[in-house]
């Protein structure tokens, strides 16, 4: 798989954060992504190394309108560890 259609986005929450400053970054990623692809696909593009990987596969929840329902799509998150001394610059000025 590409390295550019591995990554999808980065998971920017309060709880993401918080985590980014202990060395961990959540992004969204490929639903058939697996870790070594995602470890390589992160220090490829930003420059660090990866100490270890966790995947979640998030089911999409069930959405109603009216009398009629559907089901948002599910995706898949990674947890991303990097060496200690190791950043990632994902927003400027926070």
């Amino acid at each position: 798989m590409a390295e550019k259609h591995v990554l999808i986005h980065p998971i920017l929450s309060e709880k993401s954060m918080e985590k980014g400053e202990l060395g961990q970054y959540y992004f969204r990623v490929n639903l058939d992504a697996n870790k070594i692809e995602i470890r390589k696909a992160v220090e490829k593009r930003f420059g660090v190394t990866v100490e270890s990987v966790r995947t979640v596969n998030v089911g999409g929840k069930v959405k109603r309108m009216g009398l009629h329902s559907g089901r948002r799509a599910s995706w898949k998150k990674a947890v991303v560890t990097l060496k200690k001394g190791d950043k990632i610059e994902l927003v400027e000025g926070l």
